[in-house]
């Protein structure tokens, strides 16, 4: 790789990890294991202007002297840069007291995944965690900034907040995450540190998290009520959505646009599948009653915790089996399922997953919710394995994670959409590999598939239309089989996260449509082995940057 390019992206990369963390300790980067971010608008400012130098100077560099590959990084980086100043320039972290994005729950669902190799980590995060109160009171004065300025946070997504730090709270000191973090085998002080740790927890931490509670228990009742839950309902909130949505989708659309996207997916694309799946699997046609009884038969329902994570573990072996067919290279990375943490499983989705950390010390984890599993759907279950792991996210960020001769802000980083529309996509992929047990999976599938299609309706109406809480919810449960508590769940996540849910369907009907044409241009030529090495061979990328690598591709192919 061209000298100058390759030391840029390697300080461009080390520089964000030394201002996040948090972040590289979760990837494996052991380097500031004492460090915590600085979420203060001097640390903000510092991370811009680290973003605009690296940028001008990537600027100098001739790009007609680098080859395809090193235009593609070139390209990434410039773009990294441009995405945190953005992010900055935003002021979006004022808004983001949310239980999805805000940094108090990131850090409690992150510190289950930490662990310490050897035992100068293990003192090293101990001391970050002396730390943590001020980046936690950091975070509330820029919310109450917010606040003071008109952006009072949607009460809907408050709510989720303080359901997850409350549940931090209540939860026994020997069972806190900060204390529980995986320590050296066999190391003989591991004892004695937790009893530290639990010293800096009960005095120090907590009390931080309990300002926190109370800053959020003062946004609720300052926060838009379940009428005004969108950003249009706050100063300059439309352009916040459009900036959200654009980096969100990596594209130009308009909020309108996409809205219009998914109206036509869910009147005109989806109907006629639900009728035949359905018909095949339960007899019935009718999308309303198909809807009812996958909400009301117990049939369709887990019987037990250990169920969910059982469904999830075959589903996963079955896809691991069958993948080398359909992809020219596997991640050396295994993954394995495990339950998410019982204190936060009641505000956080069905499932995700998280990546291999960069020095192999654990594999890839799809982490399943196991809370109040009786009332979750089994129909889905496979459909959701098959997206967060194999052929999902594990094969696409384990991939990335391998990559050779490409930097590290390559390997690790990543776009929505590329990332969420592969998720979606190998929804679809897998039935295509024959994966799905029966048709009664199947109908997760379209479920799933109906689920992303509202989400372009839902959030763009929210955020950009203008839609109460109920109206999304009343929608939600329209056009997906969900119950309304699940739906509003869900709501309260685009409510919590504008733009992000765009990612999802937006990024799938691109890669399925560069695939349609990459076959009709290709023929009898095309080998989708070749097409999956072609998407994944960067990492993530923008759609615009993957549809000229997939062209590229295709020209290479007829030449």
């Amino acid at each position: 790789m061209d000298a100058a390019l390759r030391d840029l992206a390697q300080e461009w990369w080390d520089g964000m990890m030394a201002r996040n963390p948090t972040v590289a300790t979760r990837l494996g980067d052991h380097r500031f294991d004492d460090a915590i971010e600085d979420p203060s608008p001097a640390g903000l400012a510092d991370e811009r202007a680290f973003a605009v130098d690296v940028a001008e100077r990537a600027r100098a560099i001739p790009v007609a002297d680098l080859d395809e590959a090193e235009r593609v990084t070139h390209a990434l980086l410039l773009d990294s840069c441009q995405q945190q100043i953005e992010s900055v320039d935003s002021a979006e972290i004022q808004l983001a007291s949310d239980g999805f994005t805000g940094y108090p729950v990131s850090l409690l669902r992150s510190a289950a995944q930490l662990r310490a190799p050897d035992e100068a980590s293990a003192e090293a995060q101990l001391e970050r965690l002396g730390k943590l109160p001020g980046a936690l009171d950091a975070v509330v004065a820029q919310w109450q900034v917010g606040a003071d300025r008109g952006w009072t946070p949607a009460v809907a997504a408050v709510r989720r907040s303080q359901a997850m730090v409350d549940g931090y709270l209540a939860g026994a000191l020997a069972d806190d995450p900060f204390v529980g973090l995986a320590l050296p085998d066999g190391w003989d002080g591991a004892e004695g540190w937790r009893a530290r740790a639990a010293t800096v927890v009960a005095e120090q931490v907590r009390p931080a998290y309990e300002r926190v509670a109370a800053a959020l228990a003062e946004l609720a009742e300052r926060g838009r009520g379940d009428d005004q839950p969108g950003l249009v309902h706050v100063p300059g909130g439309d352009e916040l959505y459009r900036s959200k949505a654009r980096r969100a989708t990596t594209t130009d659309l308009t909020p309108q646009e996409i809205h219009d996207i998914g109206m036509v997916e869910l009147t005109e694309v989806l109907p006629p599948p639900w009728a035949e799946i359905g018909g095949r699997a339960l007899g019935i046609s009718d999308r309303d009653e198909l809807f009812a009884a996958l909400r009301s038969d117990p049939a369709m329902r887990y019987e037990s915790a250990e169920e969910i994570l059982e469904v999830a573990a075959s589903a996963i072996e079955r896809a691991l089996a069958a993948a080398p067919d359909w992809f020219e290279r596997m991640p050396s990375a295994g993954c394995v399922v495990e339950a998410v943490p019982a204190s936060l499983a009641p505000g956080l989705p069905a499932a995700y997953y998280s990546p291999p950390p960069g020095d192999g010390s654990r594999p890839g984890t799809y982490f399943a919710n196991t809370y109040e599993a009786t009332r979750r759907n089994r129909f889905e279950a496979e459909v959701i394995a098959f997206h967060e792991a194999v052929p999902g996210h594990h094969l696409e960020r384990a991939s990335a994670a391998e990559l050779e001769d490409v930097p590290t802000f390559q390997q690790r980083g990543g776009y929505m959409a590329y990332s969420e529309g592969w998720g979606l996509y190998s929804e679809r992929l897998a039935d295509e590999m024959g994966l799905y047990s029966s048709d009664t999976m199947r109908l997760g599938m379209l479920a799933a598939d109906a689920w992303r299609s509202t989400r372009l309706v839902v959030d763009t109406g929210i955020h950009a239309l203008g839609w109460s809480r109920a109206e999304a919810i009343e929608f939600f449960v329209t056009h997906v089989p969900l119950d309304p508590e699940e739906a509003a769940v869900e709501v309260d996540r685009y409510i919590g996260m504008p733009g992000q849910a765009l990612s999802y369907k937006v990024g799938q009907r691109e890669i399925l449509r560069l695939r349609d044409d990459a076959r009709a241009r290709l023929g009898a030529r095309f080998r989708i082995e070749r097409f999956h090495t072609t998407v994944l061979r960067h990492g993530g990328v923008p759609l615009a940057l993957l549809a000229d690598l997939v062209d590229d591709w295709v020209e290479r192919e007829t030449a």
